[in-house]
């Protein structure tokens, strides 16, 4: 494959899914509708991962989703939600942020390195707190 080659489907690819500039040649329409079928199919990826997380937006999820990632490349359907979540943490309803505070419990996420589990953690969560030692969440409500 020739570099020019090489440079002009990074191009495209980096104009499908991260808000990158189109390269001369290309439809500019059709790669708009499958930019827009590759965010719809990571907002069903993200749904699948943190349910509760799109649940929380209900039909409004996909056409959300979309316009957060938009400009940003995926980094898989977890982080991705992950991402999200953390991004709007202020607004979450009390299932996606619970959904929020057990993941961090038991990984470890800096927003850029891969996920890790954690030894021990402690979060608050909505009515309670969760905590996790070697591997085992547990929640202790309030109620």
């Amino acid at each position: 494959m020739n570099a020019e080659l090489a440079a002009a489907q990074e191009a495209l690819v980096r104009a499908m899914t991260a808000g990158g500039q189109l390269p001369p040649g290309f439809d500019e329409a059709g790669v708009r509708v499958a930019a827009r079928a590759i965010l719809r199919k990571r907002a069903g990826e993200v749904a699948r991962a943190w349910p509760a997380l799109a649940a929380s937006y209900g039909q409004d999820w996909p056409e959300t989703f979309a316009r957060w990632a938009a400009e940003r490349p995926t980094n898989g359907s977890i982080r991705d939600a992950w991402d999200f979540a953390r991004a709007h943490k202020d607004s979450l309803d009390a299932a996606a942020a619970l959904e929020l505070a057990l993941t961090e419990t038991r990984f470890h996420y800096d927003g850029e390195s891969p996920p890790r589990p954690r030894r021990l953690a402690v979060r608050r969560v909505p009515g309670g707190v969760a905590f996790q030692l070697n591997g085992r969440a547990r929640l202790i409500s309030r109620r």
